[in-house]
């Protein structure tokens, strides 16, 4: 019966030394634990005995006696060294991919044991990408994430910042819903604490408030300004534009100025037409502009420093 053994970087082994190529026998029955020489028939239980060290030797063997096994682990009274296995093989033996520094990883350029995927750092990850543990997704960052681009702990869903999070793009913690900043929030973009109600800026709100307009309050809340035809029409205006670049897009030069894209799986990438802001004014048609000039407390002032466009008279 073959099978491997791990011994210390001088190859012994519980006092004795063994040398490649030799056989060694006893006269007496083998016991697990007690008496005998001890193997395993696959070569990751061995790491259960062994630290997970490239400083130790490992070798395949041969057990020629009697042999008994048990919770994985056999004992022999004759037993010879075959060869010794380079650390290389034996990180490919224990893992099921290629280039894995770690044990029990199933994928490809894995750092740390037990990942299912590929270019993970940390223990139980499944998906791709991830640095910390136990994340079930892609380029999570932390502990405990399920989804994807998560930089925190326990967050479930997609590109959370902090921990505790339900949903999607929270910043914060202890979040339910999504686009939330701030803490212990139910519902969608609140900007404050506590809050059972969505689009609030403040601290234990229930009911959705009113915004402020042109300086002044208005009768709108933020989901009629966002139902809004003038809201439309504005999101047409030339303006610095924040786009993703997905890592396979990405040209030399931007992964030259963005050293962690690899990490990110991506980069951010500024475009800027704000400049072209009056032009787009100047020409849009009269019945865009009354729809923003209709709009509750207008200001043509206030309008111009906020977004660079002088309103002509008449």
């Amino acid at each position: 019966m073959k099978g491997y053994k791990v011994f210390k970087h001088d190859w012994s082994c519980r006092g004795f030394r063994y040398e490649v190529g030799k056989s060694y026998e006893m006269d007496a029955e083998p016991i697990i634990c007690d008496s005998g020489f001890h193997f395993c028939q696959k070569l990751e239980n061995c790491f259960k005995h062994y630290i997970f060290d490239p400083q130790n030797k490992v070798a395949e063997v041969e057990a020629y006696g009697d042999v008994i096994s048990k919770d994985g682990k056999s004992c022999t009274n004759k037993i010879k060294i075959l060869r010794e296995i380079p650390w290389g093989e034996v990180l490919h033996i224990v893992n099921t991919g290629y280039y894995n520094t770690g044990r029990h990883n199933i994928g490809d350029y894995n750092t740390g044991d037990r990942n299912t995927g590929n270019y993970n750092t940390g223990y139980r990850n499944t998906g791709n990408y991830n640095t910390g543990n136990c994340s079930t997704g892609n380029y999570n960052t932390g502990d405990y994430n399920t989804g994807y681009y998560n930089v925190g702990d326990y967050n479930t869903g997609d590109r959370n910042t902090g921990h505790y999070n339900t949903g999607y793009r929270n910043t914060g913690n202890y979040n339910t819903g999504h686009y939330n900043t701030g803490d212990h929030n139910r519902g969608d973009y609140n900007t404050g604490d506590y809050n059972c109600i969505s689009y609030s800026s403040g601290c234990f709100n229930t009911i959705e408030e009113k915004i402020i307009m042109f300086n002044k309050s208005s009768d709108w809340t933020i989901k009629d300004w966002w139902a809004s035809k003038a809201r439309m029409i504005l999101d047409g205006m030339p303006k610095k534009a924040v786009s993703w670049i997905r890592l396979s897009e990405m040209t030399d030069e931007e992964k030259s100025d963005n050293p962690d894209y690899e990490v990110l799986g991506g980069c951010i990438k500024i475009l800027d037409e704000s400049g072209n802001v009056q032009a787009w004014w100047d020409n849009l048609h009269d019945y865009k502009k009354k729809e923003i000039l209709a709009l509750p407390n207008f200001n043509a002032d206030i309008f111009e420093k906020c977004t660079g466009i002088k309103v002509q008279d008449g």
